[in-house]
C-alpha cells in the first residue's frame, strides 16, 4: 500500500507586501530582455523602452508588450499602423536609458537612427528589428497590453545580451554557439 508523500500546508501571510508593491518587488528581481519600440506619427518619430516584450506564437507570428500610459510616446506607438520592436544588446544601454526617461533626447544623430522604406524609425545597430502591426489591445488599469503580428525582421550583428533587473541594465556573457 503506497501513500502520498506528506506535505506541509503553506499559509498565505496577508500581512506581507501586497498589491502593486508586491508586484513591483517581485519583478524588480526578475531579469527581462530590453527592447525599444518605435513608430512614425504625424508629429514625427516616437519611441519607448520596454522590458515587457514576449513572443506569443508563430501562426500568426506574434509578440506582446505593455505600455503604462496611452499618452506621449506610448500613445504614438498605440496609434500607429505599424511599429518596430528593436531587441537590444549590451551596446544600447545609453539609448535604452534615453528612451526610458521622459524628456530625454531621442532620435539624435549620435544614436545612429535611420528610417525603413516603410517609414518607421530604425536603429541599424540593433541585433534585430521586428516590424509589427497591432492585432489586439487590452486596457488593464492604466496599462495597455498590445498583441502585434510580426510582419518581418531586419537582422543586424549581435553583441552580448542585455537584461534589465533591479532598475539597471546588465550585460550577460555571449552564449556559446558551438
Amino acid at each position: 500500500m503506497s501513500s502520498a508523500p506528506e506535505s506541509a500546508a503553506v499559509g498565505f501571510d496577508a500581512s506581507g507586501v501586497s498589491g502593486a508593491d508586491a508586484l513591483k518587488q517581485a519583478f524588480r528581481e526578475h531579469p527581462s530582455g530590453v527592447a525599444l519600440i518605435t513608430a512614425m506619427t504625424d508629429e514625427g518619430p516616437v519611441g519607448l523602452t520596454a522590458s515587457s516584450v514576449a513572443s506569443v506564437g508563430i501562426d500568426p507570428p506574434a509578440l506582446a508588450f505593455s505600455v503604462t500610459r496611452a499618452t506621449g510616446s506610448a500613445g504614438g506607438v498605440l496609434g500607429a499602423e505599424t511599429h518596430l520592436v528593436h531587441l537590444l544588446d549590451s551596446r544600447h544601454a545609453d539609448v535604452a536609458q534615453a528612451f526610458a526617461v521622459s524628456g530625454a533626447e531621442r532620435f539624435t544623430p549620435e544614436q545612429g537612427w535611420a528610417s525603413l522604406a516603410t517609414g518607421e524609425p530604425y536603429l541599424p545597430a540593433s541585433r534585430v528589428a521586428l516590424r509589427c502591426r497591432p492585432l489586439h489591445t487590452l486596457g488593464v488599469g492604466s496599462s495597455v497590453v498590445v498583441v502585434a503580428e510580426v510582419l518581418g525582421a531586419v537582422f543586424g550583428e549581435a553583441a552580448e545580451p542585455m537584461v534589465y533587473v533591479d532598475r539597471r541594465f546588465h550585460t550577460l556573457p555571449a552564449a556559446d554557439r558551438a
